[in-house]
């Protein structure tokens, strides 16, 4: 079997806790590096992995037998180390959000498809099999015809050396909790959707946001969205319709192992649905091998995440044009 040899450009909590797990398992990967700043801190990855250590990102993508990256980097420094793996000829697997503004979104999209090479945003959750289910639902008229869309994924405070602390490096509750339900409601929003409305709530010490709202608007619903990184867990979304609601808990981080809890409630009572375990880690790095490997479907990778940068800007410019509470 054709494999994809892999490197990973840093040593991020997510790469060691998820994504390196699940592309040493695929049997359409290889890793062939892990690449770090520090020697020491590649080597650490690299003996629990069984890879070859790398020290210095460039001299990862200096290796021809890497075929692609995946870049768990904060965000802030991202569109940086994209634009020099696409320029070194390799497919990118890139944390979201992919860039912190929309300008750089455009200048990776359109680099990457000059040089015919796929740029996949790490949205792990599209891959979970839990939101077809949900789809299947809808389009089967379950709830009848939607009406509308609302998320919310809030997480308790993070420690204060946390990089979601920092502007610099993309730091904020939008960028990181608030792409997710942004992300969601274009599943069943319908081309288009545009943000009427948003609030940002920053803590005057960091500079970073922390907390947020959005409502988006498309011809076919309209959807309220809220984040924030100083509350109790909250993970789900729900969709109404006219004749009923169905609401997915766990929609956005449910483990391997979890079996995501589906319930659709309806005038004549309330049915709840325990859906089967997925492992949408291995799921993402499956679906980006098999993409790369046959050299065709990339143009929609760049069209999503270009939609997806222009609404979280759309959000932050609503919340900065909102009048300051009173």
């Amino acid at each position: 079997m054709e494999r994809l040899n892999v490197g990973v450009l840093g040593c991020a909590s997510i790469a060691r806790r998820k994504m390196l797990p699940a592309l040493t398992a695929s049997p359409l990967t290889r890793v062939a590096a892990v690449a770090s700043r520090s020697g020491e801190r590649a080597g650490e990855f690299a003996a629990e992995f069984g890879t070859e250590p790398v020290a210095g990102y460039q001299a990862l993508l200096d290796r021809p037998d890497v075929d692609a990256v995946y870049v768990p980097l904060p965000a802030g420094l991202r569109a940086e180390w994209i634009v020099r793996a696409l320029e070194a000829g390799k497919h990118v697997l890139a944390e979201k959000p992919l860039t912190t503004d929309p300008a750089p979104a455009r200048e990776v999209v359109e680099l990457s498809r000059r040089r015919g090479l796929l740029l996949m945003e790490s949205f792990m959750f599209l891959h979970h099999s839990a939101h077809r289910r949900v789809r299947d639902l809808v389009e089967s008229g379950r709830i009848g015809e939607p009406r509308s869309f609302s998320a919310e994924f809030t997480i308790p405070r993070l420690p204060e050396g946390d990089i979601r602390h920092r502007p610099e490096l993309g730091g904020g509750a939008l960028l990181d909790l608030g792409a997710y339900t942004v992300r969601a409601a274009q599943l069943f929003c319908g081309p288009g959707p545009e943000v009427a409305g948003a609030v940002l709530r920053h803590d005057p010490a960091t500079g970073v946001d922390t907390a947020g709202a959005a409502l988006l608007t498309s011809p076919r619903l309209t959807a309220a969205l809220s984040f924030g990184m100083e509350h109790h867990y909250r993970c789900r979304y729900s969709l109404t319709g006219s004749e009923g609601t169905v609401t997915l808990d766990r929609a956005f981080t449910p483990p391997p192992d979890h079996r995501p809890l589906l319930r659709i409630e309806r005038q004549e009572g309330a049915e709840e649905l325990l859906l089967p375990a997925d492992d949408h880690f291995a799921n993402i790095v499956a679906a980006f091998a098999r993409t790369a490997l046959a050299g065709r479907g990339f143009t929609g990778h760049g069209d999503r995440i270009l939609r997806q940068a222009d609404l979280l800007d759309q959000v932050r410019r609503a919340a900065a044009a909102a009048p300051p509470a009173a």
